[in-house]
Formats: C-alpha cells, structure tokens, sequence
C-alpha cells in the first residue's frame, strides 16, 4: 500500500483555484501509484476560520463530484479539508470504514472542521475535528465521531491539526486498532516544532506510522510552513518536505520507501 500526504498552499477562499491545485498533487500521486492521498487542514478553503460560515457546504456538493471520478477512475482514496455545515437534529449517521463501523450523533448546529473522504465506488465519508483550539470555538463546532480507513493490513486513524496535542485522540485510535496515524493541519514553525516533538514520540509508545500534511503560504493571521512529514512506528524521521513549495510525500508501508516530489 502507497499512502501520500499533499502539501498545498492555498488561495485564501478560492475553492474552484484549489481545486485546481489538488487534482494537479492528486495527479503526482497517481503517477507515483498511490492509493491514498491526503491534504492539509481545511485545504480546498485554506485555514480562514472567519470565513468558514460562508464557505461551508457538505460532502456531497457537487462540486466536489471531480473527485469522487479521480477516485473512481484512478482507484486512489482521497481526503481533503473543507469546512462542513452541522445541521441541527441530524439523525444518528452510521459510517462504516473498511471493517468497522462508527456512529456520529451531530445534534448541535454550526460549522464542523471537516475532512471528505473519497473512496472508488463508495459513498463519500466525513471526519470532522473533534478536539478544537480555543481560537476556533468561535467559529466552529465539534464533530463526535472517529473515521477509520482500511490499507491492506492496516488500520487508518484520522486526526486534524490540535488533535494531535490531545493524548486521549492518540490513544483512542491506537486503541482501536489503528497502525497508521494521519494528521492534516495549519501549522505555524512553532506548531512544526511542536509537532516534530509529539509525533516521534506517538509513533514509538504506540508503534504507529505517522504521516502529516502541512501547508504553506498565509493563513488566517500566521504563516505556515509546510515541512509535511513522514515518521516510522519507531519514531524515525523518514522523510520532510521544505517549507515553501506545494508537493507530495509517498510511503510504501511494506517496503519503508518513501518518494517525495515538490512543485516550484
């Protein structure tokens, strides 16, 4: 199984340019045989909490159907971050994620942190940040539901950018099974800093394989620095991306090798 993270760097509430921008990575990663590709936190929006409200839609508006055809066509999975509309009385929602199965109460209304997931020939999945920063709650609410992914033998968890400063996320998901730990975020060279500390440590207490998408450009009121990484179930670092170009880091989770390929 080939697992690739996207490092992007997004025009602050172009939707139709970014869209641009993710079929060109998406584009790489088929052609480095991918099966999975994942972006960066709220990346087809760029992270602009103030203009989530506007901005926000739901996993199956139609403009996103391109990506659903990448996927089918191309058989990879594709997660990309978009704010989602919650929308008050929702019934319970079951998703089932390769051999499990998760249950979402979203009860509350509001905007959700989201990652949409597209998978060949399946329906389009969600998971929405459910450990926000206290600079989001202003503008976004919670999601209570924790998404899975299949690759071969192994368990996928997904987290979005806080989570993983948050031991009870890491240790749900690795609890639950999961042998690889995806993160997409917006971090500042602090957050990277950060960043670089907890998830070699994750990766060893857990043996999980952990890959992060970052991006890079302005953000909201920071700059992000990319350095999109790759580390071992040991805590290895196997591979960084710079912190100024778009491109993508490529795993093969039997061999250990790792491609990486930037667009200047």
């Amino acid at each position: 199984m080939k697992i690739c993270v996207a490092q992007t760097k997004p025009v602050k509430g172009d939707i139709a340019t970014n869209i641009i921008h993710h079929k060109k990575l998406i584009g790489l990663a088929v052609a480095a045989n991918a099966d999975m590709i994942f972006f960066p936190e709220l990346s087809i929006t760029g992270y602009e909490p103030e203009l989530a409200k506007e901005l926000a839609t739901d996993k199956d508006d139609i403009q996103f159907d391109e990506f659903q055809d990448l996927s089918d066509d191309k058989n990879i999975t594709i997660g990309i971050g978009m704010p989602v509309v919650a929308r008050a009385g929702t019934s319970t929602e079951k998703q089932e994620t390769g051999n499990s199965k998760n249950e979402a109460n979203q009860t509350g209304s509001g905007v959700m942190i989201g990652m949409i997931i597209f998978q060949p020939g399946r329906a389009r999945q969600v998971y929405c940040k459910q450990y926000l920063h206290a600079d989001e709650n202003p503008y976004f609410i919670q999601g209570n539901n924790q998404v899975y992914l299949s690759a071969d033998e192994d368990k996928l968890g997904l987290s979005i950018c806080y989570e993983i400063s948050v031991p009870e996320h890491s240790e749900n998901v690795y609890r639950n099974g999961a042998t690889i730990y995806i993160s997409s975020v917006a971090k500042t060279a602090e957050g990277m800093k950060k960043a670089a500390e907890i998830l070699p440590a994750m990766a060893r207490n857990y043996s999980m394989t952990v890959l992060l998408a970052n991006c890079v450009g302005h953000c909201d009121n920071f700059d992000s620095v990319g350095m999109s990484s790759v580390w071992n179930n040991k805590g290895l670092l196997l591979g960084q991306l710079d912190d100024r170009n778009e491109g993508i880091l490529v795993l093969d989770t039997v061999t250990g090798e790792l491609v990486d390929q930037l667009i200047n």
